[in-house]
């Protein structure tokens, strides 16, 4: 795994006066760089992960910096699990053990049922259900030596209700949800809390000509996606509340 400019920033992030770390995988652009510029400007350390598009990941580490907070660069193909422990040991080691990890990273995917190719099939499952889960198995044992601490996954609307042309994608997040309730059952004991943000629709690569457009909006109670940033702010607070756990929490304004 390529662990780019980690040596140069290790001082950084060691001698920041910052209250917490948290690792953010996804981070190098759309939701997983507005999260990270959340945490940044509440004071925390932040490791940005990607994977291929090192670029985009550098453009959130400079928004980090310029939000006052301090961050590291990870690369990691969140299908290898030995590229996400290898990731997670080196962010415990440069910062003082995370209390949160936010497990954004993901893909899309646009086919009907019918015409879903099978190895688009595997890699949309493989990164956003299977690379979670690798992600949640690296993450909460750090978490658990602590005492305890918080993991946000992201998933979707999509995967409580489908979506034409969707259907690994909708499978993937319908995924997350057994996923998150039974890691939040099992670590409670712990002190880990697991809860899945749903964050509505957003403008990034991953909508790319699938956005709603006109009347498609009026299944939302306001008539409009959320912002992002008010869905980086909903994944800070979550992350910071210390009794709640096992949940779903639905940012936009559709019914669940």
């Amino acid at each position: 795994m390529n662990q780019t400019n980690q040596i140069e920033q290790t001082d950084q992030m060691n001698q920041a006066n910052q209250r917490d770390a948290v690792l953010v995988t996804g981070a190098s652009g759309g939701i997983g760089r507005a999260i990270s510029l959340a945490f940044a400007a509440d004071g925390w350390s932040i490791g940005i992960h990607y994977h291929r598009n090192k670029a985009a990941a550098e453009v959130t580490l400079e928004q980090v910096a310029a939000s006052g907070g301090t961050g590291t660069l990870y690369e990691a193909d969140i299908r290898e699990s030995h590229e996400v422990q290898q990731m997670v040991e080196a962010f415990c080691r440069l910062v003082p053990v995370p209390s949160v990890f936010v497990c954004n990273a993901g893909i899309g995917g646009s086919h009907l049922l019918l015409r879903q190719r099978q190895e688009d099939w595997a890699e949309v499952i493989g990164t956003n259900l299977t690379g979670t889960f690798h992600c949640l198995c690296a993450m909460a044992p750090p978490l658990l030596a602590r005492g305890g601490g918080s993991i946000v996954v992201i998933g979707s609307y999509a995967g409580f209700h489908g979506m034409i042309g969707q259907a690994a994608y909708a499978a993937s997040k319908a995924g997350l949800i057994g996923l998150v309730q039974t890691a939040a059952k099992e670590w409670g004991a712990g002190n880990v809390r697991v809860n899945l943000l749903l964050p509505g629709w957003q403008a990034t690569g991953l909508s790319e000509g699938s956005m709603p457009e006109g009347g498609a909006w009026k299944i939302h109670a306001l008539g409009r996606p959320p912002s992002r940033e008010e869905v980086a702010k909903t994944v800070l607070h979550l992350a910071q509340l210390s009794d709640v756990s096992g949940q779903v929490w639905n940012c936009d304004s559709r019914t669940l």
